[in-house]
């Protein structure tokens, strides 16, 4: 099946994979049954590559949510986006709704959707950023005119996401994998191991991703080595990830940072790529 070219990520996501997207395509295996990613984050190899079976998993449930509506009701979200404005009265009015008691049951999952997308397109530097309550933070971006209903995109998402089979879950990036079989292939962009300490960014999510975590993926790459699994993992260059990976293939390449809660951390940085076939 052709490729759309407007199937495009939806939200703008730190450590979005647009451009290494060249390195990542060359490394993709040539045949694979069905495609998964634990982290999808923005989805930017998804949708660039736009596999027809898939099984798509991110731990933050808001995520999960937009593109759960972008393939149930594309046209009600679209008009729900409609409605915002671009003030920073109405941003904070917005982002603030989380932090009330009953928001999750006075809220549709459309309007939780377009909440979202808004303050992605809206905030400072397009961070997607929670609290450790679990409450969006970032910041208003003073944008003079910040591309909220990009409807062209919007909706040949929803048209890829409907024709094909795909399947959205909300579950630790382990338990995403139950059931693989051999001829699947995993796509891992986990949250990276810090550069630093002043660098540590993890705050898709409530509780972050530590070493342990990084350490028990490593654990699932060697379970999925073990059944024949190809996977393909991206990470930060640093000498725990290059250690713990030092079994498997692992390319060098250079990435610029232009979004980062940290400024130090923009500008190109050194990440790897770590396979398990040829």
């Amino acid at each position: 099946m052709a490729k759309n070219k407007l199937v495009l990520p939806v939200v703008k996501w730190v450590g979005g994979k647009r451009q290494l997207l060249p390195q990542l395509r060359e490394l993709l295996p040539l045949h694979f049954s069905t495609y998964f990613e634990p982290f999808v984050g923005g989805g930017a190899l998804l949708f660039d590559i736009q596999p027809p079976k898939a099984i798509i998993n991110d731990y933050n449930s808001e995520l999960i949510n937009v593109y759960n509506m972008i393939k149930i009701d594309v046209e009600l979200l679209i008009t729900d986006l409609e409605k915002h404005l671009n003030t920073p009265e109405y941003f904070y009015e917005l982002r603030s709704l989380d932090r009330e008691q009953n928001f999750y049951n006075d809220t549709t999952p459309i309007q939780r959707a377009s909440r979202i997308l808004y303050l992605n397109k809206t905030c400072f530097n397009g961070l997607f950023r929670v609290n450790q309550a679990g409450e969006f933070n970032a910041p208003f971006g003073f944008y003079k005119n910040p591309n909220i209903i990009n409807k062209t995109t919007l909706r040949a998402v929803s048209n890829y996401f409907n024709k094909n089979d795909l399947r959205f879950l909300n579950e630790d990036f382990e338990s995403s994998l139950k059931g693989i079989r051999k001829g699947a292939f995993v796509y891992f962009d986990p949250p990276y191991d810090p550069l630093s300490t002043s660098s540590n960014f993890t705050g898709y999510t409530q509780g972050g991703f530590k070493r342990e975590d990084q350490q028990r993926l490593k654990e699932l790459c060697d379970s999925l080595d073990a059944k024949g699994v190809k996977f393909l993992l991206s990470n930060s260059a640093t000498e725990f990830i290059k250690d713990i990976y030092k079994g498997y293939k692992i390319i060098d390449v250079k990435a610029r940072r232009s979004i980062n809660s940290d400024g130090s951390s923009r500008g190109e940085i050194n990440e790897v790529l770590v396979r398990n076939y040829e």
